[in-house]
Order: structure tokens, then C-alpha cells, then sequence
């Protein structure tokens, strides 16, 4: 095998623009951690980012899709939470799609780039042999 195989792939990310904001990889990371820490505080905190960062970005985030994607309750005895809607599910798992399916489209030229900027090796001096 090739030494520059080893090398990781370059990595891509994928941002959408819809008419009223963007959605990429950090809004849907949060949208993924709300999902599994059942909380925007937890959600933010697992991405070092403020509770009211993170509640911006949710809110950001339906204002965008025009469409609630976060479902949250107000604390109680048991203290609050948060959810992802059916369609916060449906639009991580599509955001997820698209961006396997861009990777598989652009693999074979991230192998190439990552081929194009591998450091390059030391030339080899030629040394010329003196004749007698």
C-alpha cells in the first residue's frame, strides 16, 4: 500500500442555505445531542457552548424551517427537557443523507486532492561523476 493512502481522506462539509438561514453541521450536531441528552442545556454543554447559544441556535434552527424541529418543557420536579419533533428527526436524518451522499459523490476527488497537497518528497541531487 501506498504510504499517502494512509493519510485521511480531506474532510467536507456540507452547509445548506434555505431562503431564510442556513443548516450545517453544527445545528444539526446540536439537533443530535438534544436527541440524546434529552436536554438543550446537556445538548449545548456536551458542544461547549452556552445554554442560551444553544437555545439560539434551536430557535434559529425553526425559525429557518419554518417548522418546529425542538418540542421542550419547562422544568418541574424533575427539572425540564427537551425532544426532537418528528420533523427534527426527519430533517437531521436528511441532512445526514445528503451528506453521505455527497461524500460518495466526490470520494474519488478527495483521494486526488489529498494525493495534491501530500507533502512532497526531497528531490534527489544528481551528482555528476567527474571524467578522468
Amino acid at each position: 500500500m501506498r504510504k499517502s493512502l494512509s493519510r485521511s481522506l480531506p474532510s467536507l462539509s456540507i452547509r445548506i442555505d434555505l431562503d431564510e438561514g442556513r443548516i450545517g453541521p453544527g445545528k444539526v450536531q446540536l439537533l443530535e445531542n438534544i436527541r440524546s441528552c434529552g436536554s438543550i442545556s446537556a445538548a449545548g454543554r456536551a458542544m461547549n457552548m452556552s445554554y442560551k447559544r444553544a437555545w439560539d441556535l434551536v430557535d434559529e434552527t425553526n425559525r429557518i424551517c419554518k417548522r418546529t424541529a425542538v418540542e421542550r418543557w419547562e422544568g418541574g420536579k424533575h427539572g425540564g427537557g427537551a425532544m426532537l419533533t418528528p420533523f427534527g428527526v426527519s430533517l437531521v436524518a436528511r441532512y445526514r443523507k445528503i451528506e453521505r451522499l455527497v461524500g460518495s459523490a466526490v470520494h474519488r476527488e478527495l483521494i486526488a486532492l489529498r494525493g495534491d497537497t501530500a507533502p512532497s518528497k526531497p528531490s534527489q541531487k544528481v551528482r555528476r561523476l567527474s571524467q578522468p
